[in-house]
């Protein structure tokens, strides 16, 4: 996990431990929310994956719920802005998708009401 930790700091301009809770938070979410048998493919594709995910502070609930706008708003609380929170989850979509496929990502976000608009 350490390279999507770099390729964040890189390209979205975070630091490292503000990386590493929002990609725990967004898998954290897919895991809660996605389908089982895809997400198991990604998790297991992606190693180390359940520690951020275990580390992170909880995702959803809050002033606008739960879902994909709870999940925003969690990640607006990391002090996050929307090109941020964007930046975050396209580089860890880009990177879950160079190892577990296209394919079990891309059904965990056509899974997920709202999730496609973000990603």
């Amino acid at each position: 996990m350490d390279e999507l930790i770099s390729r964040i700091t890189d390209a979205v301009g975070i630091d490292a431990d503000t990386a590493q809770k929002a990609v725990g938070m967004i898998l954290g979410f897919l895991q809660k929310e996605g389908p089982a048998d895809q997400i198991k493919q990604m998790m297991e594709a992606m190693p180390g994956v359940q520690g951020l995910i275990d580390n992170a502070p909880e995702a959803g609930g809050g002033m606008f719920g739960g879902g994909v706008m709870g999940l925003g708003s969690a990640l607006m609380g990391l002090g996050l802005g929307m090109g941020e929170i964007s930046g975050v989850a396209k580089q860890t979509v880009g990177f879950a998708k160079e190892k577990a496929g296209d394919g079990p990502v891309d059904e965990v976000i056509a899974a997920i009401p709202g999730l496609g608009q973000f990603v």
